[in-house]
């Protein structure tokens, strides 16, 4: 019987009050499962940086738990980056998912800001010097910047140094992706966590656009699947046992960490987690 996994979900900000209400939905939906820990991502180019600050603190406020704002180096400086941290810690937010962050929209491609931190390492060497628990992102694929999957294990290992105390990888469909580029950082040095990034399928063509963009490897015995499924109406129970499945080899091989890309969708993500052993508890709302 493999052991029952800590778990950590991530949410997007929302634009729109339709979104709001699918935001607020997840999290009531989720927060039962008693996540380590929640984040809320940055759109691309630093977009929602106002919008996530409202919903990391609206989450730590109204519901206790331990929220992780995602934090990028993008279209601002080194003052106006740390002053979001500082504004973060007076919220009582104290852990931070430091990442590069994506060119904005029609961009090129990244340049940092005259002003600001020229990468992540900088980035994280900041925030951790300032007390906070910082997480960084990590790729089990090659990043589309990156030079070579082996610059890419560099890379997190400077992060590491810099004071990050783990990381999260871009989501894979195949689990020796994560078991080589674990190996990988173990052989480089790295011995800080790695937790693995999880995507539960709810829409198979959303997640072929996702993999596009990250880089991620599609396999076509899963293209096959998810289009056999689809045919059959059977999508959504060959999603719950394709992501199911993917996470219990994940744990037979010695991962005891998981964070859920919910995409403010959360029925899928709660069933996968019930189905790893994880029952949902009674959850108060915080007094404020």
């Amino acid at each position: 019987m493999t052991q029952t996994p800590r778990i950590s979900f991530e949410f997007f900000p929302p634009q729109t009050l339709e979104a709001s209400f699918r935001l607020w939905d997840t999290v009531q939906t989720l927060a039962p499962m008693r996540p380590e820990f929640v984040s809320v991502t940055y759109g691309a180019g630093g977009t929602t940086r106002k919008l996530t600050h409202e919903a990391v603190t609206a989450i730590h406020r109204n519901t206790g738990l331990n929220v992780a704002a995602h934090l990028t180096c993008v279209d601002a400086s080194r003052a106006e980056t740390l002053e979001i941290a500082e504004a973060y810690a007076a919220a009582g937010v104290r852990d931070i998912v430091a990442l590069r962050g994506d060119a904005p929209k029609g961009a090129a491609g990244w340049t940092a800001h005259p002003e600001g931190f020229a990468s992540s390492v900088e980035l994280v060497a900041a925030l951790s010097g300032k007390g906070f628990n910082v997480r960084v992102g990590a790729y089990p694929e090659r990043h589309p910047d990156a030079a070579s999957a082996t610059a890419d294990v560099a890379h997190l290992k400077r992060k590491i140094d810099a004071g990050a105390t783990s990381a999260i990888t871009q989501f894979f469909f195949n689990p020796d992706t994560f078991f080589r580029f674990r190996d990988a950082c173990v052989k480089a040095g790295i011995n800080a966590p790695i937790i693995p990034g999880i995507l539960p399928i709810v829409s198979w063509d959303g997640a072929r656009r996702f993999a596009a963009r990250c880089g991620t490897t599609v396999p076509a015995r899963l293209d096959d699947a998810f289009t056999r499924a689809a045919r059959d109406g059977r999508e959504e129970l060959y999603a719950l046992a394709q992501c199911t499945a993917l996470c219990d080899r994940l744990i037979e091989g010695g991962v005891e960490d998981l964070h859920f890309y919910t995409l403010n969708r959360p029925d899928l993500t709660r069933e996968v987690v019930r189905a790893l052993g994880i029952q949902p508890q009674t959850v108060l709302e915080k007094v404020a």
